[in-house]
């Protein structure tokens, strides 16, 4: 948690921020009036300074709420010797950060899948970081998020590798955005995975060894390995697109400030 509170502190000042124009008491600030604002907006103060009439903004402060879903599966145990940590540890700190940026913004934050409900607040906070760091038994070789009853008008981020079936993934993402939901989905890689930087005998098993191949030419591999990867990819930025939610990718060899930052542009500036 240590962890995820520092990159959280490093991402806030350089992070796009949540406010936006709207109903509250906090003043944000002054914009040029434009044909169709009622002169009940007017700053007339502000406005007898200029020659220009001044619309007074205050900050929207309805909370959101946002759902975070990590995947744990096997598949995300993987590290090759390219990157500093696997993508679970990864996956896990991003959520964490994510969640501190969130709710100590006011927002109500929740896990897909966990048994609880979104809230805002540092005890929810402490119910998140304890609940990730709990192993889940059993724990298949990919993952695809839990049908969840989202509320309608939310936000969502899903955090994976999503080298697993895909139709496991299509339905919940439909759900969501079924609901009026909208999010983003990082996809999580090793950057072994990404090359693909194999030569000679290779012996590829997944991470719950229920699947397992073994070739004596594993460079002859890589450009139909490559391909396939990118084909991956195309179709779930097509799922995302078709969702109306955002999707990128993310190696765990490269900061994962730049990976929080993504993240909470994507879910938190105004008409994404």
């Amino acid at each position: 948690m240590a962890e995820a509170e520092r990159l959280a502190a490093s991402v806030v000042a350089g992070a796009h921020g949540r406010r936006r124009a709207g109903p509250g008491e906090t003043f944000w600030q002054y914009r040029q009036a434009m044909p169709g604002d009622p002169n009940t907006a007017v700053d007339w103060r502000r406005s007898a300074r200029s020659d220009h009439l001044f619309i007074r903004e205050m900050e929207w402060e309805a909370a959101q709420t946002v759902w975070v879903w990590r995947d744990a599966a096997l598949s995300m145990d993987y590290r090759s010797e390219f990157a500093p940590r696997s993508k679970i540890e990864r996956a896990t700190l991003l959520a964490l950060a994510l969640s501190v940026l969130l709710i100590r913004g006011g927002e109500r934050v929740a896990l897909v899948g966990a048994p609880m409900r979104p809230a805002t607040g540092e005890t929810q906070l402490r119910r998140i970081a304890a609940m990730v760091a709990e192993e889940p038994a059993p724990r298949p070789d990919f993952g695809a998020p839990p049908e969840t009853p989202f509320l309608r008008g939310g936000k969502a981020v899903f955090l994976s590798d999503f080298l697993g079936p895909l139709e496991t993934l299509e339905p919940a993402l439909m759900k969501a955005a079924e609901a009026g939901v909208t999010g983003a989905m990082m996809q999580i890689l090793d950057p072994a995975e990404e090359r693909f930087p194999f030569d000679g005998r290779v012996v590829f098993e997944s991470m719950g060894r229920e699947v397992d191949f073994e070739t004596h030419r594993a460079r002859g591999l890589a450009d139909a390995y490559r391909r396939r990867l990118a084909e991956r990819r195309d179709a779930l930025e097509r799922i995302a697109r078709r969702c109306g939610w955002r999707m990128t990718t993310h190696h765990t060899d490269v900061s994962p400030r730049r990976g929080l930052l993504w993240l909470f542009g994507a879910i938190g500036a105004p008409g994404r």
